[in-house]
């Protein structure tokens, strides 16, 4: 559950890479249950950590804080009583049991203190290699060492294929509709493509009958889900012969969705 947050309408993944937040969302209704939710949840989660890796650990040394005033990191002055500097000095977090440090004295070495701590700095940071560590997990989930969940993954559904709590057929997409109250009213089937807009097929309670309708309702969604899922299927192989006719020797791979990018600062709206 590293970077998994539970939520009562699914999970929600959050991790920070050099001031920018990859986070995005799961919810149980997207993905029709909260298993398959948690899977994804965790697919992501484990292309980031494994594409976006953690800063070197001597890059994240070197970066200035706030408070350094001598203009490099890690070298930094002693003031004596009277305010005058008695000795610059270059210090190095290296590990939990290892911690390099070097005094210059003024009055023993004069003028020369500051430039040879700054040359002591970059002595220490040369001992210095690896990733900055974030968690125990990252490590493992890089290796391969963790295994998810086998199995089929279940595509993320479209809100009109989300059933409503308000939805009065128990299946997305098909609604009862009744324009006033002297009209026996009539079931609805609709889809909607993105760029290509909603189809929609009415069933008469008058013609049908309101169980008969609902039925034909229900079928039609049906056939309408199975072409727009056939359209999409035509579409991504048409998109496959386009990038294999421009880099014939170089086909292109997939990358990791990594859309819910942003500076570490608030939340997305929960989809």
């Amino acid at each position: 559950m590293y970077g998994i947050a539970p939520r009562p309408w699914g999970f929600e993944v959050s991790l920070v890479r050099n001031g920018t937040r990859y986070y995005r969302q799961f919810g149980k209704a997207s993905y029709g249950g909260l298993e398959q939710a948690l899977v994804q949840a965790q697919d992501w989660r484990d292309a980031v950590v494994r594409s976006v890796p953690p800063v070197a650990r001597r890059a994240r040394a070197e970066k200035l804080r706030a408070n350094n005033t001598t203009g490099v990191s890690g070298v930094f002055c002693q003031i004596a009583s009277g305010g005058r500097v008695r000795a610059w000095v270059a210090k190095t977090y290296i590990g939990q049991d290892e911690i390099l440090r070097t005094d210059f004295p003024v009055d023993s070495v004069g003028n020369a203190a500051l430039a040879l701590a700054i040359e002591e700095r970059e002595k220490q940071l040369a001992r210095m290699s690896g990733l900055a560590r974030l968690h125990p997990a990252e490590e493992a989930i890089r290796q391969g060492m963790t295994v998810q969940a086998p199995g089929p993954r279940t595509s993320k559904r479209s809100k009109s294929e989300i059933t409503r709590s308000t939805n009065s057929s128990g299946v997305s997409g098909v609604q009862f509709k009744m324009p006033n109250a002297g009209h026996p009213g009539y079931w609805l089937a609709t889809t909607f493509t993105a760029g290509k807009g909603s189809v929609c097929k009415a069933f008469s309670v008058k013609e049908h009958g309101y169980d008969t309708a609902k039925s034909l309702a229900i079928a039609e969604r049906g056939r309408q889900l199975a072409q727009k899922l056939k359209d999409a299927e035509q579409q991504h192989q048409h998109q496959q012969l386009q990038q294999q006719e421009v880099q014939p020797q170089q086909p292109k791979q997939a990358s990791p969705d990594f859309s819910f990018q942003y500076k570490a600062s608030g939340h997305p709206a929960r989809p």
